[in-house]
């Protein structure tokens, strides 16, 4: 009776794949989950949204025309929220907070038109699209939804 030996391992090929497939996901993958611009891009453009919704439902809450505006300047790109169309007077906020919003070095940010006055019902002065990096927020123009 032939006794069977059973070796169990890696063959060199085997071993050589498997480095190889390393290889490729610590040059093309990893980096990826170290870059914090893609998380800092998304939670811009959350802010920014939730700054829109924020102003809509102020304006109804205090039954009177609150604005969103978009200021660039040489050092900083923001979103602030007033009380009045001309968008001349800070809302009043909680004393822990500001009324406005900044983006972070190297996020590309717009909005068309610069500024949105929400009426007391909360529909806005005109339609309007924010763009934070590939993100893309729209204000509907009849209702004033706010959405992705």
């Amino acid at each position: 009776m032939a006794k069977t030996i059973t070796v169990r391992g890696f063959t060199l090929v085997e071993l050589i794949m498997a480095l190889a497939i390393m290889a490729i996901l610590a040059v093309y993958v990893l980096p990826r989950f170290f870059s914090v611009g893609v998380y800092q891009e998304r939670g811009f453009a959350d802010q920014v949204q939730a700054v829109l919704r924020y102003a809509q439902k102020a304006a109804i809450a205090q039954h009177r025309a609150v604005c969103a505006a978009y200021t660039a300047s040489p050092e900083r790109l923001s979103l602030s929220i007033t009380v009045t169309t001309s968008c001349d007077t800070a809302l009043s906020v909680p004393a822990s907070s500001v009324n406005y919003i900044e983006a972070p070095s190297g996020i590309a940010f717009s909005m068309t038109p610069a500024s949105i006055s929400f009426d007391a019902l909360g529909r806005p002065s005109a339609s309007a699209v924010a763009t934070v990096g590939t993100a893309t927020i729209t204000v509907e123009a009849e209702t004033g939804y706010v959405h992705q």
